[in-house]
């Protein structure tokens, strides 16, 4: 029987031992019952006359967009007098530094409740956009402007994160600027179930990247990658970026994990509504009141929480688990990555099974896979198995453990709906990327816009 979950945090709480972090960590732990599914996903704006990427001010601006999503329910969030997010319930849309902007969904108990919410945002985003002359398009990569065309957001976190981050990798402001993906958040039921799950959603992560590849143009032409997105990301900062080897070593759990985030230097501290510049600060210094940002002060809960956001390994654990490998993508793929993992790691067997199939891994096999998904997807090999052939074996596991979950809508049909996508891409064998790039080189002729058109939300 799963033990109840310990108390929700308070954030409040000042942090004087290694303990605390812990704990925090461990009040993710949740019954089974209660195991809920969340869904990410970001998008490119851009005005349909000129394809340019949507400003954040003027009447046409992502500000407009989010004052005119308020009509449906949600709350401004607010930074120097503008507008830069909304909240509803434990929902939000928030707008990343190139201007992407976010749906970070409510913890639903399914994935039909997750893709109806999804929908929803999608359409009210639409209703708002099109008399504004924008359109919103789902790539996990800006297919055609420069990073000098994108515009800033006027948040000081991405300040701060732009004057240090490309101090640790070459394409870092590429990562803030012209990457968007799609990721899906789940539950665990206890350190040991964290452990084994946070495993194979790390192990897997590459099937997932191959499955969504979708951002193979940089500058309006072909990058010679299918998921530029990953490649990216692989070289944005190895301090808080990638695969995480201790997670398979043995006495990894909570414990190893805050030892972890506590050696990732940090990013900012937020006092007031205000981001204070941290960037390569320790956090053992704060909790040690040496914070040069803030001398003499110790760590809230708060801050720690905040830290735990600048992480950004392929999974990364907080209150749950992210599943962060997926390259954005049209509305059915947003409701196929959290069908997909909830496939895999919700049901016993299913778990079982996909533990199975990677536990025999070594870590430069698993990091050898990594590096080359983002430039062969499906036909990347691990251990003289193609890509191709392990996602159909993943799919069809996550098939079997949504049958097994047996969560049905109102016309009967349960969660497996949601895979089709998927499978289509291993049938045929190609990934969504490849089908852009036989679209560019035959029918739009070797021009980008048409997919700005034929692509948007």
């Amino acid at each position: 029987m799963t033990s109840q979950p310990p108390a929700s945090p308070d954030l409040g709480e000042v942090v004087t031992h290694r303990d605390q972090l812990v704990r925090y960590l461990e009040a993710g732990s949740k019954p089974r019952e209660d195991w809920r599914i969340g869904t990410e996903h970001e998008k490119f704006g851009f005005y349909t006359d000129n394809l340019r990427p949507l400003a954040f001010d003027g009447e046409r601006g992502i500000e407009s967009v989010l004052k005119g999503l308020t009509r449906f329910g949600w709350t401004p969030m607010t930074e120097a007098g503008g507008t830069i997010g909304l909240k509803m319930d434990k929902g939000s849309v928030t707008v990343e530094p190139g201007g992407q902007v976010e749906l970070s969904g409510e913890p639903l108990d399914s994935i039909h409740a997750t893709c109806k919410e999804v929908n929803e945002h999608l359409k009210e985003v639409k209703e708002v956009a099109d008399p504004l002359g924008a359109a919103f398009l789902g790539v996990g990569f800006q297919p055609k402007w420069r990073l000098a065309d994108i515009p800033r957001m006027p948040k000081e976190r991405y300040r701060i994160m732009t004057e240090y981050m490309p101090t640790r990798g070459k394409h870092a402001l590429e990562m803030m600027y012209r990457t968007a993906t799609v990721q899906a958040n789940l539950d665990f039921g206890s350190e040991t179930d964290m452990v084994k799950k946070f495993r194979v959603g790390l192990a897997l992560q590459p099937i997932a990247t191959a499955l969504f590849a979708n951002s193979p143009f940089t500058e309006g032409r072909p990058n010679g990658y299918l998921s530029y997105r990953s490649h990216v990301w692989m070289h944005t900062d190895p301090d808080r970026c990638g695969d995480l080897p201790f997670v398979f070593e043995s006495g990894m759990g909570f414990e190893r994990y805050v030892d972890y985030a506590l050696d990732v230097p940090m990013l900012l501290v937020v006092r007031d509504g205000h981001a204070l510049d941290a960037a390569g600060a320790s956090f053992r210094d704060f909790l040690a009141g040496r914070l040069p940002a803030l001398p003499g002060e110790r760590p809230s809960l708060g801050d720690w929480e905040t830290h735990l956001t600048t992480l950004f390994p392929e999974v990364r654990l907080k209150h749950f688990l992210e599943m962060r490998g997926a390259d954005g993508g049209p509305w059915s793929r947003l409701c196929a990555l959290p069908a997909l993992w909830k496939g895999l790691l919700y049901d016993d067997t299913a778990l079982d099974a996909a533990w199975d199939l990677v536990k025999g891994w070594t870590a430069a096999e698993r990091w050898d896979l990594r590096a080359k998904v983002p430039e062969q997807a499906l036909h990347a090999d691990v251990r003289g198995r193609s890509v191709h052939d392990l996602a159909r074996e993943v799919l069809t596991i996550a098939e079997d453990g949504l049958r097994r979950l047996d969560r049905r809508n109102a016309s009967n049909q349960d969660e497996r709906i949601f895979l089709a996508d998927l499978f289509e891409v291993v049938d045929q064998g190609r990934t969504p990327a490849e089908v852009l790039l036989d679209e560019y080189e035959n029918r739009w002729r070797r021009d980008i816009d048409p997919l700005f058109h034929e692509h948007c939300y």
